[in-house]
């Protein structure tokens, strides 16, 4: 469970939602009333779903898998680069590079191709090439860094995607189904929330609002990773645990089958 109160989602305006005339019908279940022509979302039903999706990004980071964030509008570019960051997932803040998901053999190259040259510019080789080509080189390694730095660590595919605004990433969405990759979501009363697996209702364009949701789930993912660790320690103590009985069993096993022989007698 998240640890957001509702005056929180309140403070940070997640209850503003579109005009009256953008909304989409599918989602009237999280709409608490229309004022001035704007939709105002319930807030708690906003904390019931921010609920459900904390449980399921802690259970994924217990698992020791990762989400990948993906918000390109720059209303959430810095407070998701930051957040996100700070827990060790993998996140998109620029543009959603096309089959990021369903080619992902494709991205994975061109992440090589980073690594490539960054041993490239450590060699003494690098020194021997023309000053025009080491600019070039480094203007590419550049690009790729801005685009794919921060999924440098991304070996696989995700176990899951959360997306700030799917009006906007819809790509990313779409590319998440498609491989029935589980979906983590910020709806505005605009979005469809039947197309996410984990929607959260709540005003997706105010920043303060997309930092209110997004750290609630960061947290989560903390706890989860934090667990996990404990877990590791823990094991080798269960180990050891579980190989002194057995060497107990082990020892009583020939008294007790000496007393079964005797009395077989």
């Amino acid at each position: 469970m998240s640890n957001v109160q509702f005056e929180e989602l309140l403070e940070a305006g997640c209850h503003f939602g579109h005009l009256k005339r953008k909304w989409n019908p599918a989602m009237a279940p999280y709409i608490f009333m229309e004022k001035n022509g704007i939709h105002i979302i319930d807030l708690y039903k906003t904390m019931d779903k921010l609920d459900e999706a904390c449980a399921a990004a802690k259970q994924i980071a217990r698992s020791g898998r990762k989400i990948l964030f993906v918000a390109t509008k720059k209303q959430a570019k810095e407070t998701v680069s930051s957040m996100v960051k700070e827990v060790g997932m993998p996140y998109v803040t620029e543009r959603w590079p096309g089959g990021m998901l369903t080619n992902f053999f494709t991205i994975r190259k061109a992440v090589k191709k980073m690594s490539d040259i960054d041993r490239l510019i450590e060699s003494p080789q690098f020194n021997n090439i023309s000053k025009r080509e080491r600019l070039q080189i480094q203007r590419e390694r550049a690009k790729l860094e801005k685009n794919l730095g921060s999924i440098a660590d991304l070996n696989r595919l995700p176990a899951a995607v959360f997306i700030v605004d799917i009006m906007k990433e819809h790509i990313a969405l779409a590319e998440a189904r498609k491989l029935a990759i589980p979906t983590f979501a910020i709806v505005d009363t605009n979005t469809d929330p039947r197309l996410v697996d984990y929607p959260v209702p709540a005003n997706d364009d105010a920043s303060k609002s997309i930092a209110v949701i997004l750290n609630a789930i960061c947290d989560a993912i903390k706890e989860g990773l934090n667990e996990r660790e404990m877990n590791k320690d823990a094991q080798p103590m269960e180990e050891a645990e579980e190989v002194e009985q057995t060497e107990e069993r082990a020892e009583e096993a020939p008294r007790d089958g000496k007393r079964r022989r005797i009395s077989a007698k």
